[in-house]
């Protein structure tokens, strides 16, 4: 069975499990407080630019996101983001649990646009029960979306001037940011997201790494306590060298945006067959994942050797349905695919 469902399917980068084999035996502070832990923030932080940031490694994306939206909103404040938004629609309800509303506006190819995101803010806090109400505080992103779409560097630029007009922490879930900057026509670096944001984070679990997710405050005034509210949450892991190692080796010799480009690469390839082949797509994407409609009867003689993502029905006899190259696609495998499509 080729799988290609997801970019999390296997298990870690060869470099990453020598090294948890070599140390295995050795013993070191809990919490994150040993020397990889360290290295791995310090070459985090070499490559954002930002060197006065707070970085703090946690285990999984869903952990990440409501940990550190909780974190950061009171109360009877909300979240902002597209409807289509990962927090929205593929966390259960994680947020809503940590008891906050995600506020929740249109998206376009995926995407936030300032411009909406600016009229819905004073909308909402221009109007006259604007406090009997949810109060927007806080403006959640992905990149890439939730669709595969990549934001321009002018995008980000422009939604980043809008939260700081609004005084509003930008927030921005980079579970596949290293697909993300290898995608095709990205015009951004790891620096300008550090630049254009209050917080972030680095994804792991699907670019590489066994599991974890590295967040970066570069605005430091708002990781007040951050390590109190992941023990808080049960966000602290004990043996944190684990987490500490794998991001040590992956943001060493650029070992994190190589293999993030081998994802592109793959699945440009497969993009470029299914157009010559007169596919329609679902969704224009530049990342790692593709959207494409199906007829129902190709699919299910492809699910035979196949595993892929069901994105949602087309029409009675058409599917759209993603595939997701990771790291680790062996090209052999869109060889394959090819041939059966």
């Amino acid at each position: 069975m080729i799988r290609l469902a997801c970019d999390y399917q296997e298990g870690c980068h060869p470099k990453i499990l020598e090294r948890m084999v070599q140390t295995n035996l050795e013993s070191t502070p809990g919490y994150g407080t040993d020397v990889y832990c360290e290295s791995a923030k310090a070459k985090i932080k070499e490559a954002c630019q930002a060197p006065d940031a707070e970085v703090f490694l946690l285990i999984g994306g869903t952990q990440t996101n409501s940990t550190v939206i909780r974190s950061i909103l009171r109360p009877c404040e909300g979240v902002i983001a597209v409807e289509s938004g990962h927090i929205n629609g593929h966390e259960g309800g994680a947020i809503e649990m940590g008891g906050h509303k995600v506020l929740t506006i249109e998206p376009h190819d995926g995407k936030m646009v300032a411009s909406q995101l600016d009229r819905y803010i004073e909308d909402t806090l221009s109007a006259p029960s604007w406090d009997h109400g949810v109060i927007p505080a806080m403006v959640y992103i992905s990149q890439a979306t939730e669709t595969g779409s990549v934001y321009s560097l002018a995008e980000l630029e422009a939604i980043s001037a809008v939260c700081r007009k609004h005084a509003m922490p930008l927030f921005i879930d980079g579970a596949r940011m290293g697909y993300a900057l290898a995608s095709d026509g990205a015009d951004m670096t790891l620096a300008d997201i550090a630049r254009l944001s209050d917080v972030f984070y680095i994804g792991g679990t699907k670019v590489g790494a066994l599991l974890g997710e590295a967040v970066v405050f570069t605005n430091t005034k708002l990781s007040k306590n951050f390590f109190t509210i992941m023990k808080q949450g049960g966000a602290v892991l004990a043996k944190g060298r684990l987490l500490g190692l794998q991001f040590d080796t992956l943001f060493t010799d650029n070992l994190y945006f190589e293999i993030s480009r081998h994802a592109i690469e793959m699945a440009m390839k497969l993009k470029k067959a299914l157009q010559d082949k007169g596919y329609r797509f679902y969704s224009e994407s530049p990342s790692n994942q593709q959207f494409v409609i199906l007829d129902n009867a190709k699919l299910a003689k492809l699910e035979k050797e196949v595993q892929l993502s069901h994105w949602c029905k087309v029409d009675d006899t058409h599917t759209a349905v993603r595939f997701c190259t990771s790291w680790a696609t062996p090209e052999e495998n869109i060889d394959r695919v090819i041939a059966m499509l």
